[in-house]
């Protein structure tokens, strides 16, 4: 059933699963308890930055696959994606799996696309198991998108440090604790903003306009919610948002946490916090999942935010289109 630009699962498609891995800074936070895999060493053993980023989203997707107890013929897709130019990440990772793999992009909100996705491929019946992942690496991507470590670049205040780690999760037709309930696809808003270094700044909208299409939709309100999720707006780009959210008459900011916020230390040297698409994939396929399974939030709604920029696009003085896709999710009560 669709409402709007929301979907509403009749099955209530299951997280059957979830694996995440993070790197050596994620992992002083409070990630670091939860994920599956840290790393003391961002090369992952790895030649390249880029080899690094693809074995750790090849191995968020095999744990998932193995916490799940299937096997890989079990599973009937795999839908992933990556920032790195041709998503090379993830389909350099689709090559270890026989199973079929959708490619997506959807910048920093390609976790929320994958399981909104995923869920809507189960619950029409065409799948019993899909894989939602995706991830990206620090280096990798300052490397494309602004400059080379090696120059040693200042950094700008509003700038945010694109998270090294990657996640994944198994939405099933049975057998998992939490369900999908609906899921709100997003528009492309674009503010104007062209900074680089500015991504809360240029997502908020996006995030703002899902938001509140969602609880229009659903005709709901913030306070059914135990906490709204961003992907990765940072400090900054969340103020926004809930600036944004009380204008329009929502207030969110009881309820309102930011993956980019919540990943890092709390420290000078992060600047805005985390973003990157490895950022809200590493945050709900650790923390988040496993305080749902514990019974501690019953409903949540999250929404990752993706700017749909690129190197060419940037150099033209293009302004940042975005994008944020929100996916419902409640504990089972049974």
């Amino acid at each position: 059933m669709k409402e709007g630009n929301t979907i509403f699962f009749n099955t209530r498609p299951k997280v059957r699963s979830y694996a995440a891995v993070c790197g050596s800074k994620e992992r002083e936070g409070v990630i670091g308890s939860y994920a599956d895999i840290t790393l003391s060493d961002d090369m992952y053993g790895e030649s390249t930055y880029e080899k690094a980023e693809c074995k750790m989203l090849s191995d968020s997707i095999a744990l998932a696959i193995k916490k799940s107890a299937l096997s890989d013929a079990d599973v009937d897709v795999l839908l992933s994606g990556d920032l790195l130019n041709q998503i090379i990440s993830a389909s350099f990772a689709a090559r270890a799996f026989e199973f079929p793999f959708l490619g997506l992009y959807s910048a920093c909100s390609t976790m929320s696309e994958g399981m909104l996705l995923a869920a809507a491929l189960v619950d029409g019946g065409y799948a019993r198991n899909c894989v939602a992942a995706t991830g990206s690496h620090f280096a990798s991507a300052e490397r494309q998108y602004r400059y080379p470590l090696e120059l040693g670049c200042t950094r700008p205040p509003q700038s945010q440090w694109t998270v090294t780690g990657a996640g994944a999760c198994v939405i099933s037709s049975e057998c998992g604790g939490i369900e999908v309930v609906n899921a709100t696809l997003g528009r492309v808003r674009d503010w104007g903003v062209s900074d680089v270094n500015n991504m809360g700044a240029a997502m908020a909208p996006a995030a703002a306009d899902t938001l509140m299409r969602h609880f229009k939709d659903t005709g709901t309100v913030p306070e059914d919610y135990d906490v709204i999720i961003t992907g990765d707006l940072g400090a900054l780009g969340s103020r926004i948002l809930k600036d944004l959210m009380w204008e329009k008459g929502y207030d969110i900011s009881a309820n309102h946490v930011d993956c980019g916020e919540l990943i890092y230390k709390v420290i000078e040297d992060e600047f805005q916090g985390g973003s990157g698409a490895g950022c809200s994939a590493v945050v709900m396929n650790s923390y988040f999942f496993t305080k749902m399974n514990a019974g501690l939030y019953k409903r949540v709604l999250f929404a990752a935010t993706g700017a749909l920029l690129s190197t060419v696009s940037s150099g033209q003085g293009e302004s940042i289109p975005c994008i944020s896709h929100a996916v419902c999710l409640e504990a089972r009560r049974d």
